[in-house]
């Protein structure tokens, strides 16, 4: 029986989300159903009754009519407008969307934590001065090889899912099943996501805590004082790694639930579908899906580098216009 309600979705999968087609696609769903159970009483198997249901009850055109729903059949608009995405395909789609963001992840940590050479070693000049020169050229090499090793990373992770490419080329679609298992994956996914973007939120927070506490028993200078703007980028790198991996882990979860068209029943199929703007260029979804964990981190980030808190508050209304612009322009 789960084989007819999922050829069934199929065929309503491009038609309006109109309650004449929710209404005809439920009749329809009765009408096959009670011939099911009809063939099954007669001793039909399973294969044989699921055949017979299909053949009889499988084209919208002719049943159109009798639904009430002749006007929202084109020829062949019971078949999807586009190429059905496979739940093996999906599968793997996830798996390569989750390494790219750890390593698009991982390469923007690296770029953070560029700096925290120069630092260090900078404070270990500090205890010998003789190798001062010597120690300021290595952290500034150490600079530019781990800014090197952070782009690369962000450059091969991004050729990486490039055979993904043709989702963005070409029209693409997912069936009830699959669109269910994209669903419930998310939806699985969302207290890792909360967890992940709670405690990378607090670190971006907490990174000016060693600049406090070394000051307070270091009062000057020294080889701790001088760590202490270090240890601040490395909890920043660590919390800004987090929310990047978890916001574009989620991001994959929301590109494939918006394949179908929000306005057709395909796109109504999960709440997943409906709860975030559908996005015309995948490229925008991607940025969107984690422009306001991007926002905080760059707030967090100037603010306590700066403590100019009476003007960098001003991200957010300039934020908010910005989301808005997009989000009224950019959508279907």
């Amino acid at each position: 029986m789960e084989t007819i309600k999922n050829y069934l979705e199929s065929m309503f999968l491009n038609l309006p989300n109109t309650p004449e087609v929710y209404k005809a696609k439920n009749e329809l769903l009765q009408m096959m159903e009670d011939k099911y159970t009809e063939l099954k009483g007669s001793g039909k198997s399973e294969n044989e009754a699921i055949g017979i249901v299909i053949s009889e009850f499988g084209n919208l055109d002719e049943l159109a009519e009798d639904l009430g729903i002749a006007s929202f059949i084109q020829p062949n608009s019971q078949m999807p407008a586009g190429k059905t995405l496979p739940l093996e395909e999906v599968k793997r789609y996830l798996t390569d969307y989750a390494k790219h963001a750890y390593l698009t992840a991982l390469g923007v940590m690296l770029c953070i934590l560029s700096v925290c050479g120069p630092i260090f070693i900078c404070a270990a000049a500090e205890l010998s001065p003789r190798n001062a020169d010597m120690l300021d050229s290595l952290g500034g090499a150490s600079l530019f090889v781990i800014v090197a090793i952070g782009v690369g990373l962000l450059v091969y992770s991004s050729i990486s899912v490039g055979r993904w490419k043709y989702l963005k080329t070409e029209r693409y679609v997912t069936d009830f099943a699959t669109t269910e298992y994209i669903h419930r994956a998310m939806e699985s996914y969302k207290s890792t996501y909360a967890m992940l973007l709670t405690i990378g939120i607090m670190l971006c927070i907490l990174s000016i805590l060693p600049s406090i506490i070394f000051d307070a028993i270091w009062e000057s200078s020294g080889f701790w004082s001088e760590c202490s703007g270090g240890l601040l980028f490395i909890l920043v790198a660590i919390g800004v790694f987090l929310i990047v991996m978890a916001s574009m882990k989620l991001g994959s979860y929301t590109r494939l639930l918006h394949l179908n068209e929000q306005g057709t029943v395909g796109g109504n199929y999960v709440p997943g579908q409906q709860s975030e703007p559908q996005y015309i260029d995948p490229t925008t979804a991607s940025i969107m899906s984690v422009f306001w964990p991007t926002v905080t981190c760059l707030y967090l980030i100037w603010s306590f580098l700066t403590f100019d808190w009476h003007i960098t508050w001003i991200i957010w209304p300039i934020a908010s216009i910005i989301h808005a612009l997009v989000k009224n322009t950019m959508t279907k």
